[in-house]
């Protein structure tokens, strides 16, 4: 499973996907084109969350290398 912290993107963008209805999508458009599509699950603490495993250093690296990537992308 994917993983996106709310508190790294900008407040409009966290606001919108957290406030994202149980079943409500949200379409993600890049270039006029669809690029996803997200659906609202129940709200946090409607079922008891499972702790998540660990990463890798090689995964966790990966994870911060796109980070990077991705922030650079969006400045320039």
């Amino acid at each position: 499973m994917k993983r996106l912290d709310l508190d790294d993107l900008p407040p409009k963008i966290a606001a919108l996907l957290a406030g994202l209805a149980e079943g409500e999508e949200l379409l993600l458009v890049q270039a006029g084109a669809v690029a996803g599509r997200l659906t609202g699950g129940a709200p946090a603490g409607a079922t008891p969350a499972e702790p998540e495993p660990e990463a890798s250093p090689e995964d966790r690296a990966r994870e911060v290398f796109e980070n990077f990537r991705s922030a650079i992308e969006d400045e320039f």
